[in-house]
C-alpha cells in the first residue's frame, strides 16, 4: 500500500520537484519495502517460541513508527512544490495512508497508534499553520474521521482479543479432552487409544529410518480370581497399584499404556540385543509379581508377557501387535511369570494354524468329522459306565487334524456352536446304540456355556434325540468358567435342570479350580491325568487322597484320568478312587470297535441300568 501511494504521489510532482525527491526517494521506499514482504513471506510464525513472537512484534512496532516519520517527512517536503491540486494531492495522500494503515494494523494497536499520532501530529501542525481554511477544514476532517477509526480499532481489537481468549479456552478444554481420552482413568497410563496411536507413529518412522523398536504385551495371571474372590473395588486397586508400578519404568525409550482390563503394553524404543530386551520384560513382570497389601488383604499376582520386534516379528503396527500378543499367549500356556520372544516356529504355528482355520471354512464337517469313544471304568462293579465322546477330523487338504487344533480354530472363526451341536448331535445318535448301563460324556466350548442362545440349542438337541438326559455328563474346563462366571453358572443350572449332569474336566491345572467347585453346581469332578505322574511318591499319592476326599465330602463324582498301567490302578483304587479312564481301560476307538467291545462287557453287577449314571468316589 506505501508504494502504490507514494509513487502515486511521485508521478504528480516528477516535473516540479527535483529528482532525489520523486524518484530517489520512491525508488528506496520501494526497495526497503519490498525487502519487508520478502521477510514476511518466509516467517513461519508457527515455528516461534511465545518469547520470539513478542520480540517481533515490538520490532515490527519500531519500523511502522520509522517508515511513518520518513514517509511523512517525504510528504510534507513534496507540499512546497506545485500549486493548488498538489498541495491538495498531499493531504489526500496522507489522509488516505494513514486510514490504510490504520486498517492493515488493526490487530497490532500499538503500532496502528503510533503512525495515528506521528501522521495527525505533523499533519496538523502543517496545515493548520498553512492559514488555507481548505486545508484546515480537511485537517479538522482527517483528525475527526481518525478519531472514530481508533476508537473502532479499540473495539475491534477488543472484540479480536476475547476470541483469541475463547479460542485459546477452547484448544485447551480441546487438549484435555484429547488427554483424557489418551489417559487411563483408572491407572492414569496412556490408554489403548494413544498406544494404538504411538505404535503406528513408531512403526513408520522406524520403518523409514531403517531402525528397531520392541512391542511387549502384559498380561495378569491371576487377576481374575482375585476380582471374584475380593470384589472389583480390590480388583481396581489391584490395577491402579499395577499401573504405577509399571509406570516406574516409563521414560524417553520406553512407552506404557493400559490396553484394557487387566493387559497392559510397553514399546521399547532402544530394545538393544534380543536378550537385553527380554531381561527387560523379564524385570517388569517381576516387579509385577511382588505382593500387594491392601489394609488387611495380601494378594499376588502373576504376570507373563509377549514380546515381538520390529521389523522381524513383522512391518505393520496391527501385525506386530498381533505377534505380541501371539507370543503372550505361548507364555501364559507355557512360561507363565516370564517373557516369550515371538520367534520363526512362532510364526510357522501361526501359518499352520491359519491354513487349519481356512480348511475348517470350507470343509463338509458332517462328512469329514467323526467321533471315537474312550471308556471310563467303575472299578467297584467291574463294568464301562460312561464313554468319553472325542472328535476326529480328516480333512483332504490337511489329513488328520488333531482336537487341540481345530476347536481353537473353531472358535477363533466363530464356528465352535455349529460344530458343537454338529458332534452332539452324532454323539446323541451314536448313544442310541449303547448298552441302557453305559452313559456318554462330551466337551463343551467355553464359548458355548457362555452363550445364552448356544445353550438353549444343546438342550433342543438332547430333547430331539430320545436320549434319556441323565444318561449325558457334560465336560467344562476351567476356562470356560473363567470365561463368564455369572453367565457359565446361568448355563450349567440350565442344563441340569433338564436332567443332564456336569462335571469339572482337567480339574487341578487351574489356579483357581478350588473356587469354583463349592460355588458351581456341579456333579462330577475329573482329575487330570498330570497327577499320574507322581502317584507313586508320598505327596502325590497325599493329593490324589486329598481331592478324592474332597469329592467325597462335597458329594461329587469323582474320575481319574490317564491310568495307564495296572501299578497306577492299583494305587488310585488304595487312595479310594473308584472310577478311572486311560489308555490301561481302552484308547479311543471308533463306534463299531466300542460297540464290539462293550457287547463283551458285563453289565453292572449291583447296580441297575440307570443308577451307574450317578458315580460316587
Amino acid at each position: 500500500m506505501l508504494c502504490v501511494n507514494v509513487g502515486g504521489l511521485a508521478v504528480t510532482h516528477v516535473t516540479l520537484a527535483p529528482v532525489y525527491l520523486t524518484i530517489g526517494f520512491p525508488v528506496v521506499a520501494l526497495f526497503l519495502c519490498i525487502l519487508r514482504i520478502v521477510w514476511w513471506w518466509r516467517l513461519r510464525p508457527k515455528t516461534l517460541t511465545e518469547e520470539e513472537a513478542d520480540d517481533l512484534l515490538m520490532r515490527t512496532t519500531i519500523v511502522a513508527g520509522s517508515f511513518s516519520i520518513v514517509v511523512m517527512a517525504w510528504a510534507m517536503t513534496l507540499h512546497q512544490y506545485g500549486g493548488f491540486y498538489e498541495q491538495g494531492h498531499v493531504a489526500i495522500f496522507v489522509a488516505v495512508t494513514m486510514t490504510a494503515c490504520i486498517f492493515c494494523l488493526t490487530h497490532l494497536p500499538v503500532a496502528a497508534f503510533l503512525i495515528a499520532g506521528i501522521v495527525l501530529s505533523v499533519f496538523l501542525a502543517v496545515f493548520m499553520a498553512s492559514g488555507n481554511r481548505v486545508f484546515l477544514a480537511i485537517t479538522v476532517n482527517t483528525a475527526f474521521v481518525t478519531a472514530m477509526m481508533v476508537r473502532n480499532l479499540v473495539n475491534n481489537y477488543r472484540s479480536f482479543a476475547e476470541l483469541v481468549a475463547s479460542k485459546a479456552e477452547a484448544s485447551r478444554l480441546s487438549d484435555e479432552n484429547a488427554r483424557l481420552a489418551q489417559t487411563d482413568s483408572l491407572t492414569g497410563l496412556p490408554s489403548r487409544r494413544y498406544f494404538l496411536s504411538c505404535l503406528e507413529e513408531t512403526a513408520r518412522i522406524c520403518e523409514a529410518e531403517q531402525k528397531r523398536f520392541g512391542l511387549a504385551v502384559f498380561d495378569l495371571d491371576q487377576f481374575k480370581p482375585i476380582n471374584d474372590t475380593y470384589g472389583h473395588t480390590v480388583g481396581d486397586r489391584v490395577l491402579a497399584e499395577t499401573g504405577r508400578r509399571l509406570a516406574a519404568f516409563a521414560g524417553p525409550e520406553v512407552t506404557v499404556a493400559r490396553l484394557g482390563g487387566d493387559e497392559f503394553g510397553v514399546i521399547l524404543h532402544n530394545p538393544g540385543a534380543a536378550h537385553e530386551a527380554i531381561a527387560f520384560c523379564d524385570r517388569i513382570c517381576t516387579a509385577l509379581q511382588e505382593p500387594i497389601r491392601l489394609n488387611d488383604i495380601r494378594v499376588v499376582t502373576g504376570c507373563s508377557c509377549g514380546l515381538a520386534k520390529f521389523p522381524r516379528a513383522g512391518h505393520e503396527a496391527a501385525a506386530l501387535f498381533d505377534r505380541a500378543d501371539y507370543a503372550l499367549y505361548h507364555s501364559k500356556l507355557h512360561h507363565r511369570g516370564a517373557t516369550t520372544l515371538f520367534s520363526r516356529e512362532h510364526e510357522d504355528a501361526i501359518r499352520a494354524e491359519r491354513a487349519v482355520e481356512t480348511a475348517l471354512r470350507t470343509a463338509d464337517l458332517s462328512a469329514e468329522m467323526e467321533l471315537h469313544y474312550q471308556p471310563i471304568l467303575d472299578t467297584v462293579t467291574g463294568a464301562i459306565t460312561l464313554v468319553e465322546a472325542l472328535a476326529r477330523w480328516t480333512s483332504p487338504v490337511l489329513g488328520q487334524v488333531g482336537p487341540d487344533r481345530f476347536v481353537a480354530a473353531a472358535e477363533r472363526c466363530g464356528l465352535v456352536h455349529g460344530l458343537t451341536l454338529l458332534l452332539l448331535s452324532k454323539a446323541l445318535t451314536d448313544c442310541r446304540q449303547f448298552p441302557n448301563w453305559v452313559g456318554l460324556s462330551f466337551n463343551l466350548s467355553a464359548h458355548d456355556l457362555v452363550s445364552p442362545e448356544a445353550v438353549q440349542e444343546i438342550i433342543a438337541t438332547v430333547r430331539e434325540s430320545g436320549i434319556d438326559p441323565r444318561r449325558l455328563t457334560l465336560e467344562l474346563t476351567e476356562t470356560a468358567l473363567m470365561r463368564d462366571f455369572d453367565q457359565a453358572k446361568a448355563g450349567i443350572t440350565s442344563l441340569r435342570a433338564l436332567g443332564i449332569t456336569i462335571a469339572l474336566d482337567d480339574f487341578g491345572t487351574g489356579y483357581s479350580s478350588l473356587s469354583y467347585v463349592h460355588r458351581l453346581p456341579l456333579d462330577k469332578i475329573k482329575i487330570d491325568r498330570s497327577f499320574m505322574a507322581g502317584l507313586d511318591t508320598e505327596v502325590g499319592g497325599r493329593l490324589i487322597s486329598t481331592i478324592v476326599s474332597l469329592c467325597r465330602t462335597l458329594g461329587l463324582d469323582g474320575i481319574v484320568e490317564g491310568v495307564e498301567t495296572a501299578a497306577q490302578r492299583e494305587a488310585v483304587q488304595r487312595q479310594g478312587c473308584r472310577y478311572i479312564q486311560g489308555y490301561l481301560i481302552g484308547r479311543p476307538m471308533p463306534l463299531r470297535d466300542l460297540l464290539a467291545w462293550l457287547a463283551q462287557d458285563p453289565p453292572p453287577k449291583r447296580q441297575t441300568d440307570l443308577e451307574p449314571l450317578r458315580l460316587s468316589a
